[in-house]
């Protein structure tokens, strides 16, 4: 009788570190995912800076439009990796204010034809594309996680060694789900 117990046991202890293993294996995923949307954010807001420049040439008198989205660049570098939420909306106010640059852009035609602005906007477009399919992977990296934290049994163990749930990189606006359009 004391073998079954043991077995039992040992049994549970196998299937806790098992459980525990995942939920490592989980986490390190989600944190990579996030890893990967920082990369593209960076990337498109890199860009900022050049194609602020090279509309200004042509658009000099558009200067609220500029500032505002050089102000809204800066708060979205401000909020950082740790809030995945807060990073999505102050990311969106961005990707619109962008949307904005290229509007006004149209107005343009020498502009549209600068090869700079043709490249940046291409650059742009990529990125966004990129920053899309990041946003996917980390979503779906956030979902398996959270489902073993909340899952029983495996939230006991998620809880017992501080497992959280993940943030969900989601965009408040309908609008901001689309990618900018940026053809001429």
């Amino acid at each position: 009788m004391s073998w079954i117990i043991l077995g039992l046991i040992v049994a549970a202890a196998i299937y806790a570190v098992s459980i525990y293993n995942r939920l490592v294996k989980l986490k390190q995923m989600v944190n990579e995912a996030w890893s990967g949307i920082s990369v593209q954010l960076k990337r498109r807001s890199d860009l900022i800076p050049n194609l602020l420049e090279t509309v200004k040439g042509y658009a000099s008198h558009e200067k609220e439009l500029f500032e505002n989205v050089t102000e809204l660049r800066a708060k979205a570098q401000a909020v950082g990796d740790d809030h995945p939420e807060e990073r999505a909306k102050a990311e969106g106010l961005l990707g619109r204010a962008l949307a904005n640059v290229i509007a006004v852009a149209e107005n343009y035609p020498d502009l549209k034809a600068d090869a700079n602005f043709r490249e940046f906007q291409d650059s742009l477009s990529e990125i966004e594309d990129e920053i899309q399919m990041a946003r996917r992977y980390y979503n779906g990296s956030v979902r398996n996680n959270n489902t073993l934290v909340e899952q029983f049994p495996s939230n006991l163990v998620a809880n017992t060694f501080g497992f959280p749930v993940a943030e969900y990189f989601e965009l408040d606006d309908p609008s901001d789900r689309a990618v900018p359009e940026v053809s001429f």
